[in-house]
């Protein structure tokens, strides 16, 4: 069950700036957690033999610690396409097709499951209908580029763009006010048999 997706993601979170999460540090958001959602877009993919291009989809997360000690509690929302899609995607990114989906499954301690629903994703923000709507601001350096982060232990790219977000979202019936956000282009795969690649 080997695949491949390519796209862009935008996530938003209510940690204080910087998210500690992507370093294994304990999140700075209310009570030292973290909640947050994320926003992708497939520009390129499939599984087997089915084609995910133009499919999005979103991970909402809760973590009650840092990232390593597990006890997340995840789910996922999928947008209009075609049924075998959003269960092609949900195989992903619940981690039965392997990949650095599946290295990341035994910390999940609750799986709430795929729901459907509308996503709007560009560079400015994010709409996860029934979740809620942020917006990102990227943090610029001093020769006006964005600020990113390179080679982070969790990150969902090996490089991304860190900013600011706001706007409010719910995770699992808890409103939250987004503070930190953070942008990427991303490309996972498996080759169906344990070997992942993350670029």
């Amino acid at each position: 069950m080997g695949y491949t997706i390519s796209g862009t993601y935008l996530a938003a979170c209510d940690c204080r700036l910087l998210c500690p999460c992507p370093v294994d540090g304990t999140p700075t958001g209310p009570e030292d957690q973290c909640h947050g959602a994320a926003a992708f877009r497939i520009d390129r993919g499939s599984l087997d033999d089915v084609d995910l291009s133009g499919v999005k989809f979103a991970l909402v997360n809760h973590f009650p610690s840092n990232i390593t000690s597990g006890n997340w509690k995840m789910g996922i929302v999928v947008d209009a396409g075609s049924d075998d899609q959003a269960q092609a995607v949900e195989r992903i990114i619940s981690g039965q097709a392997g990949g650095v989906f599946g290295e990341f499954a035994p910390l999940i301690g609750e799986y709430t499951g795929m729901q459907r629903g509308s996503i709007d994703l560009s560079d400015k923000g994010a709409t996860i209908e029934g979740v809620g709507e942020v917006t990102f601001d990227p943090a610029l350096g001093a020769d006006g580029g964005p600020t990113v982060s390179r080679n982070a232990m969790f990150g969902f790219a090996p490089e991304f763009r860190l900013g600011r977000s706001s706007g409010s979202y719910d995770t699992f019936g808890s409103s939250r006010q987004a503070s930190y956000g953070e942008s990427a282009e991303f490309e996972y795969s498996s080759d169906g048999e344990g070997q992942t690649a993350r670029a």
